[in-house]
């Protein structure tokens, strides 16, 4: 007893450890050690049976409590007599499972599955920006496994039925305890004989070749709500492809695409655009007639309006996905320069290069000169 290491220094674990921490720290040291990963190593295969002694005391509440109080003292004086580390049919199976994807160097196998859920199917779907402001309805192609009508999904041909496996009993799994160095391990596999389905299937169907599903393409007709957004995916449960008998059908997921507009952006709920103007709207004021998702409206803007100038509409952005109301649309004054003016323009034009029409310029030139002087 005076040799042994304390157990909590062999798992490396604090003595105050929870369960899950005591696994996880048994997973990975004795993946460490485990001789298949040190073949030939004595001293790797001595660390590995001090590690799975260390595990099957402190995975037990029982022996943990015991050996916490008294030591090693507490625990069975036999544990680990004859160098085996563990006796019996303690069950390491699901640890080893989880420590080598199962089938392992022996200690693979697993718990037996339910039946399967079908597959997620995707799909994209192209909309054009108003489409996905205001919602749609749009049908499209789906290809994907569907239950076999001539077997109800059975897989067995008409006016017979799959047989449960005489095997496993119909549970998909068998259990093998399997001797070796380090003792007895119960190890529960998938039973080889129904492929862990539970269920043997003598008479195939025909059209699904006991499968249970047929590949077919079906229309599926889709709302897409108002607000949707560019690449956001929408997830029809149900639709995708069956499942196994006993298992829900995938869900069909639709991922949909906004086509650019010709003049709007979306900025979350609110649009934004830039207009252009003369620079004759921009000196005098205009009423302009702005283009929205609505149609068109009208918008004075007044005398000097400066290129950049941003003004608001509200309400005329794109709804909430989720709730009432719509964002806003802003709109970007931009004046444009007029150019290839005759020597008669260039003239008038020239009459208003006089400070006294500018606000902004003269400040700034004022500046300047203090600036280099």
């Amino acid at each position: 007893m005076a040799d042994k290491r304390d157990y909590y220094e062999v798992l490396g674990v604090s003595k105050g450890a929870s369960d899950a921490e005591i696994k996880k720290a048994y997973r990975k040291v004795a993946k460490k050690y485990h001789p298949d990963l040190n073949p030939g190593d004595k001293e790797a295969e001595e660390k590995f049976k001090e590690v799975n002694e260390a595990y099957s005391v402190l995975s037990d509440a029982d022996k943990k409590a015991r050996y916490d109080q008294y030591g090693h003292a507490g625990v069975d004086p036999n544990f680990g007599a004859g160098g085996g580390g563990f006796t019996g049919d303690f069950d390491f199976g699901d640890i080893f499972s989880d420590i080598f994807g199962g089938g392992f160097g022996g200690f693979g196998g697993g718990r037996r599955r339910g039946p399967k859920r079908g597959s997620d199917v995707r799909q994209v779907i192209d909309i054009s920006f108003e489409e996905a402001a205001f919602g749609t309805t749009k049908t499209i192609n789906v290809t994907k496994q569907e239950k076999c009508h001539a077997c109800g999904g059975s897989g067995a041909k008409a006016g017979t039925q799959p047989q449960t496996c005489s095997r496993c009993g119909g549970s998909g799994q068998i259990k093998v305890q399997q001797r070796t160095p380090f003792g007895v391990v119960a190890n529960v596999t998938t039973c080889p004989e129904c492929r862990g389905k539970g269920k043997i299937i003598k008479e195939p169907c025909r059209e699904c070749r006991g499968t249970g599903k047929v590949r077919k393409e079906s229309k599926i007709e889709i709302t897409i709500p108002a607000g949707i957004d560019d690449s956001q995916t929408m997830q029809l449960s149900g639709k995708g492809e069956a499942g196994e008998p006993g298992a829900p059908n995938g869900d069909l997921l639709v991922t949909v695409r906004v086509r650019p507009h010709e003049f709007f952006k979306r900025m979350e709920n609110d649009i934004v655009m830039t207009m252009p103007i003369t620079v004759t709207q921009a000196i005098l004021g205009a009423t302009l007639k702005v283009p929205t998702l609505d149609g068109p409206v009208e918008y004075d803007i007044p005398e000097g309006t400066q290129s950049g100038t941003r003004f608001r509409l509200r309400g005329k952005g794109i709804p909430y996905l989720r709730g009432s109301g719509r964002g806003d649309q802003y709109v970007t004054i931009e004046v444009e320069i007029p150019k290839n003016l005759s020597p008669r323009q260039k003239e008038l034009v020239r009459e208003l290069d006089d400070d006294k029409y500018y606000k902004k310029r003269p400040t700034f030139m004022d500046k300047l000169k203090q600036l280099f002087n």
